[in-house]
């Protein structure tokens, strides 16, 4: 007669931090910490290559951090890595494509290192014009979503958030919040995209990573219940 009663999907009895850890409101809300800082970090270290290389430029007066950087730089891009972090696993299980290419920490971590390196090379590299190396850069980015991704999901994403932060970057420009050097691309350098696209890439993996991480941990708790 067992085969009467509902089978219970979750356990009947959970303490209080198991519940609290386990709460997908809350998971979502440390993940989405954990990748805001991570971009604040990234933020800070990128942009400090690109002005050392005089390649972005501020008005003196909006020069306030350590790191001779604007002040709002960093939690724009920490809320941006946040969304983007975010969003990208949301997306994988709304079109019911899980991405399980190469799902671990240290696949991640290369990417991230890819992704540092491409954003270098965009800074310190000299090429021959400027045309030269978008191409380049637009070659390493794709190169980094086929090592690190491959998914149909976050190429579409990649190129969405390239375009969106693209087309951010040419208002702030125009309204002179900042400005680049040796603009080739209306208000913007030509390469640009290539760097969003990739950042695009790196904080999807990264978010992935984070919410398999939690859908394990879920997991484990309720076995163990």
């Amino acid at each position: 007669m067992a085969e009467n009663g509902a089978t219970p999907t979750l356990p009947k009895k959970c303490g209080p931090y198991i519940s609290s850890v386990t709460s997908r409101g809350m998971n979502l809300v440390i993940r989405g910490v954990v990748l805001f800082f991570i971009g604040v970090f990234l933020a800070l270290v990128l942009n400090l290559l690109q002005i050392q290389r005089n390649v972005t430029l501020f008005p003196p007066d909006v020069i306030t951090s350590i790191f001779s950087s604007a002040w709002w730089v960093p939690p724009c891009c920490g809320t941006a890595s946040a969304v983007i972090g975010l969003l990208y696993p949301c997306m994988d299980r709304h079109l019911g494509e899980p991405h399980k290419f190469k799902r671990e920490w240290s696949s991640v971590m290369r990417c991230v290192a890819v992704f540092v390196g491409i954003n270098h090379a965009s800074a310190k590299v000299d090429f021959a014009n400027n045309i030269q190396l978008s191409l380049t850069l637009a070659a390493l980015s794709i190169g980094l979503w086929w090592t690190f991704d491959r998914s149909r999901s976050g190429f579409g994403l990649g190129v969405g958030i390239a375009f969106l932060a693209t087309l951010v970057s040419q208002l702030l420009v125009y309204n002179g919040v900042y400005q680049y050097t040796s603009p080739d691309f209306l208000y913007v350098r030509s390469w640009l995209p290539c760097i969003f696209f990739a950042g695009g890439i790196t904080m999807g993996n990264i978010g992935r990573q984070l919410a398999m991480y939690e859908c394990k941990v879920i997991a484990e708790k309720s076995h163990e219940d």
